[in-house]
């Protein structure tokens, strides 16, 4: 066998490997990352097609989980501090931009992404500020490496600091910028984090259709947008939990243990996006600008929650 051949064969040997029940999102992940940084992902255009795609099915499934009652309360819940959030971090991110002399377009993606879902947001909102494809790469790149941190760091310190299963996933859905490491890092932490987090963060994802649809009228952009499939799946999901509860334990949580090591396979997957390549296209000023907006970010919702501004 070539090189290539033995790097092919490990590769999907850990990504079925992934697929077996008991192996954590956290492994996933660091295994992803580890072979990407020292062997290279031999297929990084196709599996990042192919973790986009498992990542929708199985935060559907996850709706499975949850009753359409648990949505609503949790979506009424954080509006507020939704919206406030949501316009802090802009205007923010927007100065902060300007601070480190980010290109103006590039700082507005990363505060766009920062502000709701990263990755998805980005993709919204780069046709409407009519943004370059570097633009959007480096953006992705910086919101992506910080995902990938804040997947690692947030459950040390949410155990650190002796965070409840609640708090932790409020605190998850609000700063942590992708849907994928918002599920992976309460995943980690426990069933409640996870199930208040993903709640937490689909309700933020609803945002990027007023948002881009205010920028679009702003710029007189005519790009199309539309709620994200995936959200209206979850939400379905929910709703056949709730009425057809005859089916509840056997068929639903079946369905949500499923999903869950779908999500231990995604997180491989995402970890295998993290190559050399990708650290350097981010560069200094872009990379500033994200940090700085995510520490400010993580730290005031932390603050706020331990304060019980939120709740």
């Amino acid at each position: 066998m070539t090189g290539l051949q033995v790097k092919k064969a490990l590769f999907v040997l850990l990504l079925v490997a992934c697929a077996i029940p008991g192996v954590s999102t956290a492994d996933a992940l660091a295994a992803g990352i580890l072979f990407s940084l020292i062997l290279e992902n031999p297929w990084p255009k196709e599996m990042s097609i192919l973790s986009k795609k498992l990542l929708k099915i199985s935060v559907v499934g996850l709706g499975f989980g949850l009753s359409i009652g648990q949505v609503i309360q949790e979506g009424k819940h954080s509006i507020v501090y939704s919206v406030i959030g949501i316009a802090f971090t802009l205007t923010f991110g927007t100065l902060l931009g300007r601070a480190s002399k980010t290109p103006p377009k590039t700082a507005s993606l990363i505060a766009f992404g920062t502000a709701i879902c990263g990755g998805s947001a980005i993709a919204a909102m780069a046709p409407v500020i009519k943004a370059e494809n570097e633009d959007m790469a480096v953006s992705l790149a910086t919101i992506f490496t910080l995902n990938s941190v804040a997947l690692l760091l947030f459950p040390v310190i949410g155990h650190l600091i002796h965070l409840s299963q609640h708090g932790f996933g409020v605190w998850a859905g609000l700063a942590i910028h992708d849907i994928s490491s918002v599920v992976g890092a309460t995943s980690v932490y426990g069933r409640e984090a996870l199930n208040i987090g993903t709640t937490v963060k689909m309700t933020r994802v609803l945002w990027i259709v007023p948002v881009v649809a205010i920028v679009g009228w702003r710029n007189k952009s005519d790009s199309k947008i539309g709620v994200p499939l995936f959200i209206v799946g979850f939400m379905i999901a929910a709703c056949l939990r709730s009425f057809l509860p005859q089916y509840t334990p056997m068929l639903w949580n079946k369905l949500v243990a499923v999903s869950a090591q779908g999500l231990v396979v995604t997180l491989f997957l995402i970890g295998g996006g993290l190559s050399r390549a990708v650290l350097r296209k981010v560069g200094v000023r872009p990379f500033v600008q994200g940090v700085s907006l995510w520490i400010t970010v993580s730290v005031l919702t932390l603050a706020a929650i331990l304060h019980g501004l939120i709740s």
